[in-house]
């Protein structure tokens, strides 16, 4: 989980509230002891949509093009 945390740029802390949680990237538990694995792909993917959720970094998102299509008329009732 530490290093998870790490390559998120998280404290372990918050990664583990996180999954406590069911927030966050998905996680496995693997070996004797449980011990809570990442896949770096799935960190990876988890990252992208976080983007893709975010207005700031998705425009489609952005209320403020919504509100200038809005004006323009590019959306129409169906």
């Amino acid at each position: 989980m530490k290093d998870a945390a790490e390559y998120l740029g998280l404290s372990p802390h918050t990664l583990y509230v996180w999954r406590h949680r069911r927030q966050g990237p998905p996680s496995f538990r693997m070996g004797p002891r449980g011990r809570v694995m990442y896949r770096r792909n799935a960190l990876d993917a988890w990252i992208r949509e976080q983007e893709q959720a975010d207005s700031r970094s998705n425009p489609a998102l952005s209320p403020l093009i919504a509100a200038s299509q809005r004006k323009s008329g590019a959306f129409l009732d169906a």
